[in-house]
């Protein structure tokens, strides 16, 4: 029976040592609280570090497995050595501050790096010493990001999914990042790789495209023999947990004392870890400023801020909490009153039922992050509304931000503008807040945590299930051996073969894409055999395909079958064709190509073509949109259609394509083997052509018309060499 292991860089307890004895506690967390709904159960098992370094365990590690184990747990042990540079070093001096838009913060250091490719691995060998083959492996955030393909090059097979629950920051701030390719394909040996945003996915697709020329289509990557998914999953949280919690005796105790201690003040709210990318400095700043401006509040507001210690062994973390310190210092002194502090201050975590408490209380909540994956605290605090009353100010740079629209929305460095939000909060009629509260609440009820964790499993199903299906037309030994044998039995064989892509490798330069040592003689080889007719069928002009398969005698079709040239013979063409077209055209493409630097414009015969493989990938794929939009308007009076391959955007005649070419030899005799093989859609009009008993193969892992797929053009070349032997 399949579990789901999930796999994060802390367990939801932690070890400590009192007295001498070792004992667990529950960890704080956005990730252990919000998986609440799937963990623990029988069908579940959460492996992570314990929270206590090797050393102090002093060979007490059977003991904490068999603790941890009660617990539905799994500990991974690391060093004081691995913490200190994998955790506090690499973790969150080189990947947090990056991938939270601050690289001056960023440090990049070699032993930091590999520091976190060890404890990657060390977490890849617990992860198998307990993983069965059927579970499902669901690994999160960016202390793992190598995991999903360790575990891969281990567990071919496995079903992997992985989740960053932070930003994932834009391609050029990405690329800063020394250790780029590597991290994009430690997250690319998951089947399905989840973030809080579209934004974030958009990110890492360009990121991918631009750093390891990989292609997406409509949010699926081809990476070797898989696809791999990306998809937003904005994540939730128990929301009948915190809507009915106002009803818990403690709860009620905490409102209770917290309003009396606060009298009839407004109260506005503030709840983050201290952490540099929360604006905590920036938002007290914002109060204060309130205050300057709006002095009829005074003795009226006050907030209460609660900074939740946070990685206090690093040193930017420490320059933070002395700066908040002395802010909420100097907004007490210049503003306070006996009986009115304007900032209460709370360094220190606070338990469930204070934390609803306060959200209860409060008429405003400031959620202001320079930068933040997502943002639960948004969530909860808009949950906890019972009576609907209650205002959120959230910053745009928040993938919450997303979802709640309804909330007042700023940009978080814009002070002015925060200070009119807090005003409009404060004198925003109840009707009004309860409108906008409602509407919020609707949609995190239907999406909850628990939808979320429903969500995410059930896309990875789908594309395992994905996988298995292109997985069964992946061109086996066993369908090899069927072919050979085939090709042995038979008499008269065709075989009707692409060439750029199929035969050989693309290049950045179509004319030096030329046939290499060992192609030419596996032609020649195969055409010498009085039983085969071999013909290639190519978009390349009839001047390229003479001077490069001439002397071959092998068939030939050029412009994806404007000419042919059969063994032995000369050109023709399949019709008579107009050019005229092109002096229509041909300006248009040179627009773009002098628009898109890198690329250029092939021209042909009887097509036009825009080539773009050198181009920035980003800007080619709006020029090559831009381009198609235009080309449509152009070409719906003409006689030509517009076609679509591997970087290139081509215009021709509509009449002619590779089907019609196929047509043409398949209807010289009664052929019993028939093999022909593509790489783009072009080609598929020549799957589509062909008798059922055809062996139709497409080079890449994608939908297609032929029976099987083969990776790369290395595995067309062996297959030719196996029928040649």
């Amino acid at each position: 029976m399949s579990r789901l292991l999930i796999v994060s860089n802390r367990l939801p307890i932690t070890l400590v040592r009192r007295e001498g004895k070792l004992r667990a506690e529950p960890s704080h967390g956005g990730l252990a609280t919000g998986l609440g709904s799937v963990y623990p159960s029988p069908d579940s098992l959460w492996v992570g570090w314990c929270g206590i370094a090797l050393e102090r365990l002093r060979g007490q590690e059977e003991v904490v497995q068999e603790m941890l184990a009660e617990k539905r747990c799994r500990g991974v042990f690391l060093s004081q050595y691995d913490i200190e540079n994998y955790y506090y070093g690499f973790s969150n001096k080189t990947i947090w501050p990056l991938f939270h838009y601050f690289p001056l913060y960023t440090i990049y250091n070699k032993h930091f790096w590999e520091a976190y490719v060890r404890v990657n691995k060390i977490f890849c060998d617990e992860v198998l010493r307990v993983a069965n083959e059927d579970d499902v492996i669901w690994i999160h955030d960016y202390h793992l990001m190598l995991l999903p393909q360790l575990i891969r090059e281990k567990r071919p097979e496995a079903t992997i999914g992985f989740f960053l629950h932070i930003p994932f920051v834009s391609s050029e701030v990405f690329r800063l990042l020394p250790w780029r390719e590597a991290i994009l394909e430690g997250l690319l040996g998951a089947d399905l790789v989840g973030f809080h945003t579209f934004d974030y996915v958009r990110h890492f697709v360009e990121s991918c495209r631009r750093i390891l020329g990989l292609e997406h289509d409509l949010g699926y990557i081809a990476v070797g023999e898989r696809n791999v998914r990306v998809d937003a999953f904005p994540m939730g949280i128990d929301y009948r947990k915190y809507s009915t919690a106002a009803e818990i005796p403690d709860v009620k105790a905490h409102i209770k004392r917290i309003r009396k201690r606060v009298g009839d003040h407004r109260i506005i709210l503030s709840i983050d870890r201290l952490d540099y990318t929360k604006g905590i400095p920036e938002r007290l700043e914002v109060f204060e400023l309130f205050m300057e401006k709006n002095p009829e509040f005074r003795e009226k507001v006050t907030l209460i801020l609660v900074a939740v210690p946070s990685r206090t062994g690093v040193e930017h973390y420490r320059m933070l909490k002395r700066r908040v310190d002395e802010l909420v210092g100097r907004i007490n002194g210049r503003y306070g009153s006996i009986g009115w502090m304007p900032v209460w201050y709370l360094y220190r975590a606070v338990p469930f039922e204070m934390l609803v408490a306060l959200y209860s209380l409060a008429d405003v909540a400031l959620v202001t992050p320079l930068r933040d994956g997502m943002n639960l605290i948004a969530k909860e605090f808009v949950a906890s509304k019972r009576d609907g009353t209650g205002v959120l100010i959230l910053s745009e740079l928040a993938g919450a931000a997303r979802e709640l629209g309804e909330a007042i929305i700023v940009n978080p460095n814009n002070k002015e503008q925060i200070v009119s939000a807090i005003r409009q909060a404060l004198t925003m009629p109840k009707e009004e807040q309860i409108e906008r509260n409602r509407r919020m609440q609707q949609r995190l009820a239907r999406y909850s945590i628990g939808g979320w964790v429903g969500d995410f499993i059930g896309t990875l199903e789908r594309i395992k299930a994905r996988q298995r299906e292109i997985a069964i037309t992946r061109l086996s030994e066993e369908v090899i051996s069927k072919i050979v044998a085939d090709y042995k039995r038979s008499e008269h064989r065709l075989m009707l073969l692409d060439y750029d892509g199929t035969l050989i490798p693309f290049s950045d330069y179509p004319r030096r894409a030329k046939p290499d040592d060992d192609l030419i003689p596996l032609i020649e080889a195969l055409v010498k055999n009085p039983r085969n007719e071999v013909v290639i069928i190519s978009g390349r002009d009839k001047e390229t395909l003479d001077a490069w398969l001439g002397k071959t005698s092998v068939g030939l079709v050029a412009e994806h079958g404007v000419w042919i040239k059969e063994k032995d013979s000369d050109w023709q063409m399949i019709e008579h064709l107009s050019n005229e077209w092109k002096d229509e055209i041909r300006p248009v493409l040179e627009l773009y190509a002098d628009r898109t630097p890198g690329s250029f414009v092939e021209e042909k015969g009887y097509s036009l073509s825009w080539h773009y493989r050198r181009a920035d990938p980003g800007l080619a794929s709006v020029r090559a949109r831009e381009l198609r939009e235009d080309l449509a308007n152009l070409t719906c009076n003409l006689s030509v259609g517009v076609l679509e391959g591997s970087k290139v955007i081509e215009v021709k005649n509509v009449n002619v394509n590779k089907g019609r070419a196929a047509d043409h030899w398949l209807a010289k005799r009664d052929w019993d083997f028939i093999l022909a093989i593509g790489d783009d859609w072009t080609d598929e009009d020549m799957f589509a052509v062909l008798p059922e008993t055809a062996y139709s193969i497409r080079v890449g892992m994608s939908v297609t018309r032929a029976r099987f797929n083969v990776h790369s053009y290395r595995e067309v070349r062996a297959l030719l060499e196996r029928l040649r032997e």
